[in-house]
């Protein structure tokens, strides 16, 4: 899997998934892994925002 990335990329990918792009690439079970991973912290950040903007005075 030919994957265009930055050192930038990497650095956060290897700090918040314990993965590099390399492995990223090359094993579908972790792509995988990692997708379901930001997925679930997706719909928490949406889940969290939500909560925060109904407080907010109108």
């Amino acid at each position: 899997m030919d994957l265009n990335y930055t050192s930038e990329m990497e650095k956060g990918l290897a700090q918040s998934r314990h993965i590099g792009h390399e492995e990223y690439g090359r094993k579908l079970d972790k792509r995988i892994e990692v997708e379901k991973q930001r997925e679930q912290e997706y719909k928490e950040a949406k889940k969290i925002a939500a909560e925060m903007d109904s407080q907010l005075p109108k």
